[in-house]
């Protein structure tokens, strides 16, 4: 019986194919599959198109602060706005900002720098306070309105390659195996889906887009990327309490504590309609202090006077984490190669000083799937999936290297060009000597210095040894301003099914790292990290406290699919897989 059920993960997989599978239902992805739709009706053709999610539902794995700007989505949906707000009711209202504030703080003060000093790309007129979540929903619908076939609660856990490592498309993860690995009463094998372009839009870390980034090389000669973590509340406090629009940014306190700090970062605040208060902090995960807790951090931050006032009369009502790319323009890979292209965060479009991506992403989406229409439709119409039903074996897989080329002569280059050098200057030099050189660029360079100032090295690797430093002592939480972590998790609405294998997973040659190097040389910092509890380290019965015998536990089931521990573990220790589909995270309004 052992022997027939080992053979069952092991028969042939079905498969669909389709002109193109987009793997992400982010602004990237969807804003591709609007657009080959949209083309598609403008020439009268037709091209099949599906999109992926593996989250349960549209939006269910979206986190983004989110003041957005328009432009891209002013190109791909000029009346989004009317549109958008119809579809959504009192759920999350798009609300234009109304007023910018940025403060620098100290422990118990603040100082509010006048806004003629902050760089243009700071300046916010124009811009809407919204749930990006939400957005992709509308999104969603839209695309679905216009004939994409949009499959949530799908991971993709492998992609298909040919004999010359020609992508090919995807495979959908088996369903129904045990933590023990053996198959389940419910098992289902995975589906292949193939497409004559595979267009990856899965976020920042994306799994898949970086097994390909890393087995293809499509960033040699590139920047090491380098990310944040962005940890973010949303509250929901009285009407009257509510300044609708109100944009505030900090920098200093907590993360920064003297002039040359070397942590990068700050937080946000803003107020939407209807009587929503989004609140977060990002800091970059080049950080050194293996002590630092970014969950405390943010947690502290909120006890400022400055800021619990716009907590009064309160309720947390979400809560969740992400990564984000920091590394700018020298970071972004080679974002085509055959049989598909990298989108949006995969790639790494986010302006880390305006701290924004989604205006690029869905601008990257636009262009890919105006590159990839154009490249399907100029071939024979009998290789269309759309008319035939299958892929033609005799067509060539192309690169569509047309996509990268429309990126470097669009305005998504041009701002990211200009911050080229902003993110670099305060690894290299500190608080504010990298405020300093930020501002100069922004109000007299303008991206326009004849330097590119680099990153080399992993985010993982800046974590100094514990010894150089002194632990952190933070407050206690209070449970109504402040709150634990387990609890704050709670409002994430993260499930997975239990009874499955660990999708975080120990790569097996450094088997050795946790509890050898992590543990004894750094303080086990992955405890601290990590915005969900994950990992842990226990007492072994046999050894009682002693800290130089603890073990490591992951407690997988907690994972918000922020992608943290998989860049700044020591020697990036782990392998951060996808879990069954629907699993992780359940935001509404993030």
């Amino acid at each position: 019986m052992e022997g027939e059920e080992g053979d069952v993960k092991e028969e042939p997989r079905e498969h669909m194919d389709y002109d193109v599978c987009i793997v992400g239902g982010g602004p990237a992805g969807l804003a591709a599959a609007i657009r080959i739709k949209q083309r598609c009706i403008e020439k009268d053709v037709d091209l099949s198109v599906c999109l992926l999610e593996k989250g349960s539902e549209i939006g269910a794995h979206i986190l983004s602060g989110n003041v957005f700007e328009p432009r891209a989505l002013d190109e791909l949906l000029p009346d989004w706005r009317e549109s958008f707000a119809a579809s959504r009711g009192d759920v999350s209202q798009a609300t234009p900002v109304s007023g910018d504030s940025f403060l620098y703080l100290t422990e118990n003060k603040s100082v509010q720098l006048p806004n003629v000093l902050l760089p243009s790309q700071l300046h916010n007129d124009g811009n809407y306070v919204i749930s990006l979540g939400q957005l992709c929903r509308w999104l969603a619908e839209v695309a679905e309105e216009l004939g994409v076939e949009v499959y949530p609660g799908f991971a993709a856990s492998e992609v298909l390659y040919s004999e010359e490592d020609e992508v090919l498309g995807i495979a959908t993860r088996d369903v129904g195996i045990g933590k023990d690995g053996e198959p389940k009463s419910t098992f289902e094998r995975g589906m292949e889906l193939r497409a004559r372009q595979t267009l990856f839009a899965e976020g920042a870390r994306g799994s898949c887009s970086e097994e390909i980034i890393n087995k293809l090389d499509l960033r040699s000669n590139k920047d090491d990327q380098t990310y944040g973590l962005g940890i973010k509340e949303v509250w929901e406090i009285p009407e009257e309490n509510l300044k609708p629009g109100f944009v505030q940014h900090t920098l200093g306190w907590p993360l920064q504590n003297s002039v040359l700090d070397k942590n990068f970062g700050g937080t946000f605040l803003y107020h939407q309609e209807p009587n929503l208060v989004l609140a977060g902090l990002v800091v970059g995960l080049d950080y050194q202090n293996p002590y630092l807790n970014p969950y405390k951090e943010f947690q502290r931050w909120k006890t400022h006077p400055d800021i619990k006032v716009h907590f009064e009369g309160g309720t947390c009502v979400a809560y969740g984490a992400r990564v984000l790319n920091e590394g700018g323009l020298q970071a972004i890979p080679k974002l085509t190669f055959p049989g598909g292209m990298l989108l949006g965060c995969s790639a790494g479009f986010l302006n880390s000083v305006k701290i924004k991506g989604s205006h690029t992403a869905i601008k990257s989406g636009t262009e890919a799937g105006n590159a990839v229409f154009q490249q399907l439709i100029s071939n024979q119409d009998s290789f269309r999936v759309a008319i035939s039903g299958e892929i033609d074996p005799n067509e060539p897989i192309s690169e569509v290297t047309s996509y990268e080329d429309e990126m470097k002569q669009s305005w998504v280059h041009d701002e990211l060009y200009q911050v080229r050098n902003c993110h670099a200057a305060f690894q290299k030099w500190g608080f504010l000597p990298g405020l300093a050189y930020a501002g100069i660029t922004a109000h007299i360079f303008k991206g326009r210095e004849p330097w590119t100032l680099s990153h080399k090295g992993l985010d993982a690797d800046a974590t100094l040894p514990a010894s150089q430093f002194s632990e952190i002592e933070y407050p206690s939480p209070d449970g109504v301003l402040t709150f634990d972590l387990l609890t704050n998790l709670q409002r994430s609405g993260t499930y997975h099914e239990d009874d499955q294998p660990a999708h975080l997973r120990i790569k097996p040659e450094f088997a050795h790292i946790p509890e050898s190097l992590s543990l004894q040389t750094y303080a086990a910092p992955e405890q601290r990290f990590c915005p969900a509890g994950v990992y842990e380290y226990v007492s072994d019965e046999n050894n009682g406290e002693d800290e130089d015998k603890k073990t490591l536990v992951i407690n997988a089931q907690n994972c918000v699919h922020c992608k943290c521990c998989s860049i700044k573990m020591p020697h990036e220790y782990i392998n951060w897989t996808v879990p069954e589909g629907s699993g992780g995270p359940q935001y509404q309004v993030m």
